[in-house]
């Protein structure tokens, strides 16, 4: 059952909050809603990854759907230059086998 409430902001706090849920696409009830759940949640239960929501500013809305596309473009390891210097390979040699 959702119940109804009404709170008083000043054109600064108002003006902050519509900001804030512009800048992530949501309407004013919601970020109310999320900042209420993230104020209220018992901390001795809470998810430490859940814990770090929000900490990053900028980030984009649809982030959580498309994380493994903004991963894979963060942390794609370029390989390092070895300008000039033969890399060699390296051979196992055969050890013996285990008896078992």
């Amino acid at each position: 059952m959702s119940r109804a409430l009404q709170v008083y902001l000043d054109e600064l706090e108002f003006e902050a909050l519509r900001a804030w849920a512009d800048e992530r696409g949501w309407t004013l009830s919601q970020a109310v809603r999320v900042a209420l759940n993230a104020l209220t949640r018992a901390r001795e239960h809470a998810d430490p990854l859940l814990e770090a929501s929000g900490m990053i500013e900028g980030l984009p809305a649809d982030l959580s759907q498309r994380f493994d596309d903004a991963l894979t473009h963060t942390f794609v390891a370029e390989p390092a230059s070895r300008s000039g210097v033969e890399t060699r390979k390296r051979v196992r040699r055969a050890g013996k086998p285990v008896r078992r």
